[in-house]
Formats: structure tokens, sequence, C-alpha cells
């Protein structure tokens, strides 16, 4: 496996925990958690269209062959929207430590059921004892972790 992509995980699950507080530091400022959550997204397009500018390779589709594409392909920005406005809306109220346990125990299920019937294109990986014991003692880290 390769290491820079786990190390690269590992920033993310940073990043994640990061972008909680400073989103919800954006909204008492702006005193507007949906305003909030559209500044956070307004300057991560900026950065997005800059680093496209600089590093894509890739041809760009023209817009006949982005309407042969179904909608539902476009809902990650729409998941992503969610998870940021809930993320504002709630973080305080139930903490960074337990938000970040409940969101990785909800993908935990997520992926798993994904993985164990090749949704969305990936390979198959079978739910096996050793994962339900992994996810089991995720669930039960989030249990001690919430319970505080």
């Amino acid at each position: 496996m390769n290491w820079l992509f786990l190390f690269l995980a590992f920033l993310i699950g940073i990043s994640n925990a990061v972008q909680s507080g400073v989103n919800v530091q954006l909204r008492e400022s702006i005193n507007n958690p949906i305003l909030a959550a559209i500044s956070s997204f307004f300057v991560g397009l900026v950065i997005l269209l800059i680093a496209f500018a600089c590093f894509n390779q890739n041809p760009v589709p023209s817009l006949s062959d982005l309407k042969q594409i179904s909608w539902t392909r476009f809902m990650g920005g729409a998941l992503g929207a969610f998870y940021v406005l809930t993320v504002i809306m709630i973080v305080r109220h139930i903490g960074s430590a337990n938000m970040i346990c409940l969101v990785v125990a909800g993908q935990m299920v997520a992926v798993m059921t994904i993985d164990h019937f090749g949704l969305q294109g990936f390979v198959v990986h079978q739910i096996s004892f050793p994962r339900i014991m992994g996810a089991i003692l995720l669930v039960a880290g989030v249990y001690l972790i919430i319970k505080n």
C-alpha cells in the first residue's frame, strides 16, 4: 500500500476536524450559518479554480457531454453542502470529538455496505468477521468518547 496515500488520508482527517471549528468561527463572525457555508464553499471554489488553471491536463467535456451525465453523479456537491452546513449548526452543541466520532461511525456503516455490495462501482469487499469486529470496536470507541 502506498504510504503517501495513507498519510494523505490521515491529513484529511485532521483537516476535517479543523474545518469544523473554522467554519463555526466563521458562522459566529457572520452570524448566519447558511452564509458561512456559502463563504466556505466559495473559498474552496476559488482554490479549485486556481488548481484547475495550474494543473489540469485532462480535456474539458463539452456541454452536450455534461448533459448526458446522470444528475446523481453530481450529488457530491449536495452531500458536501449538507455536511458543512450541518456541522456548522451542530458542532457547538455536541462537541467536536463527539461529532467526528459519530461521523466516522456513520461512515463505517455506509462504507461497509458500499464495499460489501460493490455499490458505486467499487470493488467488492465482503463483510467478514474481522471487518465486523473492527466496526464494533470503532462504535464502542465512539460510545466511550461520547459517554464522557
